[in-house]
């Protein structure tokens, strides 16, 4: 029996946490154990104390102050016990009844890391923010252009990784905020993984529903992708 490991990243999601936690654990997947790990980074709407009472259930790691999605993550990593790991957001843009079509290249030996696309496939997604979707497109493909893959969605939440790949770059990791993409994959295609990408469905929210990336992000992102593909020193 496999175990999969799933690290959520929280940053004040004291309205969809409860959800997520559910749709988390009624998520199914044949012969595979799973372990959730929760990680907030210093919320202060209450979802920390909300999280207290799923202590008994799950790994919750509570930071001491609020640092970003990647130095989350980071934590979420060392604490894992899994064969895969699979990183899931807290605020319901992704489902994790896709958990099935994202694990089985890796369970069927052919993937060392998935890529779940929110532009790619017959799944359903919401239609939103054309310039965000620009942005996405021209990330991609200059981190495409830096790591010679040809992914169509490199800024996803969804990437499930092996074990032994995760203990390859989590050595490496240094990001605190949304450069853990960016980094992560340029560390991906270092190591020279199977990488595989499939298609999964995206229900985006909007700036009034709490969306919190913005055009910041992505001008740190362009020096994310040089810095972590040209200067990493892997």
């Amino acid at each position: 029996m496999k175990k999969l490991s799933i690290v959520i990243p929280v940053f004040n999601e004291k309205n969809t946490i409860k959800e997520i936690i559910r749709r988390v654990e009624n998520s199914r997947l044949e012969n595979i154990e799973k372990e959730i790990i929760i990680v907030d980074d210093y919320s202060l709407d209450g979802t920390r104390e909300i999280l207290q009472g799923f202590s008994a259930r799950h790994k919750i790691i509570f930071q001491n102050k609020n640092m970003g999605k990647g130095a989350a993550l980071r934590s979420g990593f060392g604490a894992v016990t899994g064969d895969i790991i699979i990183v899931q957001d807290a605020d319901l843009e992704y489902d994790p009844s896709d958990y099935g079509i994202l694990v089985e290249p890796i369970i069927s030996g052919q993937a060392d890391v998935v890529y779940g696309s929110r532009l790619t496939g017959s799944k359903a997604h919401r239609v939103l923010f054309f310039w965000h979707y620009l942005g996405n497109k021209f990330l991609t493909s200059l981190s495409n252009i830096m790591t010679n893959l040809n992914l169509t969605d490199m800024e996803t939440c969804y990437k499930a990784l092996t074990r032994d790949a995760l203990n390859q770059i989590l050595p490496r990791l240094t990001s605190n905020r949304f450069g853990i993409e960016p980094e992560m994959t340029a560390y991906f295609a270092k190591c020279n993984f199977r990488i595989f990408e499939v298609g999964i469905s995206y229900f985006g929210r909007n700036y009034n529903q709490g969306k919190k990336i913005n055009w910041r992000d992505g001008l740190a992102a362009i020096w994310h992708i040089i810095k972590f593909n040209l200067f990493s020193g892997f």
